[in-house]
């Protein structure tokens, strides 16, 4: 196991779990974004409160949802304490070389990250506790009782505040997609002159695609209160 230990507190092996983690995380928010893209039906909340409550009851999505909170934990850690190491790596000189030679969002990816955990703790709190321990309505569908979970989403996208949040949020998030999708397969060594522009195309194009749809769902929420707050 001296091995395996070495790996995870060498510079190498806290790369390889940064990008193991963010692809992980980079699949988690599609699955996510499927179920919040719900949230556009003008059904009242029918089907994503039908998403909501088999995301929250199959006994196999609870056990994912929980290894990816750890996942999420652990990539912020890591991210830490790679940031931490390479700055005191490359000292001040070595940090002017740095900044000529790469991105904004590669320099900045631990200050990205920072912002978004910052968000994901506000997010969580007014999502996530609160199906768990709110007292939320509850709504019946065909003889099936379940939380009624779109009315609390409804009600924090009708403030402005929370919606502008949510929005910048996934500006944010674009711009660390932006480099760490193409960079967690390079550290993953499944990169190759051939394929690397259709990696780079992909990853972009994710970058940019994901949080712009995430980003209209509070929008248009917002928007058109008047048919989601009824």
């Amino acid at each position: 196991m001296n091995w395996f230990t070495n790996l995870l507190t060498s510079t190498l092996g806290r790369k390889l779990l940064m990008a193991l983690t963010g692809l992980f995380l980079i699949l988690f928010l599609v699955v996510h974004l499927i179920g919040n893209l719900q949230l556009l039906k003008h059904d009242d909340g029918h089907a994503f409160n039908v998403y909501a409550q088999f995301m929250t009851s199959n006994p196999l999505i609870k056990i994912v949802s929980y290894v990816n909170y750890t996942i999420i934990l652990v990539h912020i850690l890591w991210a830490i304490m790679l940031t931490s190491h390479n700055r005191k790596a490359r000292g001040s000189e070595g940090y002017a070389v740095s900044k000529n030679s790469s991105a904004w969002t590669s320099r900045n990816m631990g200050i990205l990250g920072s912002i978004i955990f910052i968000f994901l703790v506000i997010h969580l709190k007014g999502f996530w506790y609160e199906m768990h321990w709110g007292g939320i309505q509850t709504v019946d569908y065909e003889g099936k009782t379940v939380k009624n979970l779109y009315l609390v989403v409804a009600a924090a996208y009708a403030q402005f505040w929370y919606a502008a949040l949510y929005v910048v949020s996934m500006l944010i998030l674009g711009f660390h997609l932006w480099h760490g999708f193409a960079s967690s397969f390079q550290t993953l060594g499944l990169n190759h002159p051939k394929y690397n522009p259709i990696i780079r195309f992909v990853g972009r194009a994710f970058a940019i695609v994901v949080p712009v749809l995430f980003a209209l769902i509070p929008i248009w929420m917002y928007l058109n209160q008047d048919i989601y707050n009824k």
